[in-house]
């Protein structure tokens, strides 16, 4: 019945902001940017390397995130990449502040966190 997630949406406070952060400093590609004007509201499409998506919206008056990270919902976001280490090299270079890379205790592989303008948190996992 489900073969793979399509998209993943989030709801940004900011979208000017926001929509930099996802496109210059994490390098997706747009696929479409709509607005809203009787809403004020923008909806952003945007294609990950494996043609997945990620649906950013910014709606006026949306409330905040209640708490970091353990609300309920969507607790993180998380990428493949190739190597953790090249991927936090290249995030400070354009500016974005990450954790320390960690080592995940069941699998071995490395990973790290890092926010995206709204405090989500986005996760780098070592492929």
């Amino acid at each position: 019945m489900i073969s793979g997630i399509h998209h993943v949406a989030i709801i940004c406070s900011n979208y000017q902001r926001s929509r930099a952060f996802y496109t210059e400093q994490l390098n997706l590609e747009v696929i479409a940017e709509n607005y809203q004007p009787d809403r004020g509201s923008w909806k952003l499409d945007l294609r990950l390397p494996d043609h997945r998506q990620i649906e950013l919206f910014y709606i006026p008056g949306a409330p905040v995130r209640p708490s970091y990270p353990e609300a309920q919902g969507l607790r993180h976001l998380a990428f493949v990449t190739e190597s953790v280490r090249a991927a936090k090299q290249e995030l400070a270079e354009k500016g974005v502040d990450t954790e320390e890379i960690r080592q995940d205790p069941y699998t071995g592989k490395r990973f790290m966190f890092f926010s995206d303008p709204d405090g989500l948190p986005i996760e780098l996992y070592e492929a």
